[in-house]
């Protein structure tokens, strides 16, 4: 697999939310592509990996965590942040536990996404 530099992949069945944090990560000189499902995105793995992986919890089919455990078990290493509407600690505790760079709330702030993203890729 090819990686993709400097590509956030973000995950999210809603396409508001995608629109939104692509538009976001544009302002801030980031390459983003934009999945509608955990199955989506595992297709697109034939192109490249990204640098930075962004999945919303809360998804029909995959969650999040599903998706995380997924690229866990097949080796594949992408930073990823978690994104919820729902902060819960014992599931906050799983996502953290299956290595995630970060867990943060929905409505997402930007500056603490983009410090996140830095983090995980490790711009910081």
């Amino acid at each position: 697999m090819l990686e993709m530099a400097a590509c956030i992949a973000i995950v999210d069945d809603d396409p508001s939310v995608l629109k939104a944090l692509a538009r976001l990560l544009r302002t801030s000189s980031c390459d983003t592509k934009t999945y509608r499902s955990g199955q989506e995105f595992l297709d697109s793995l034939q192109y490249g990996v990204p640098a930075c992986l962004i999945v919303d919890l809360q998804m029909p089919e995959m969650t999040g965590l599903d998706l995380q455990h997924h690229l866990k078990r097949n080796g594949i290493q992408i930073p990823t942040i978690i994104i919820t509407a729902h902060d819960e600690l014992a599931t906050r505790q799983l996502c953290n536990a299956a290595g995630a760079h970060a867990y943060l709330l929905k409505p997402l702030q930007g500056p603490a996404l983009i410090a996140a993203i830095n983090a995980a890729t490790g711009r910081a």
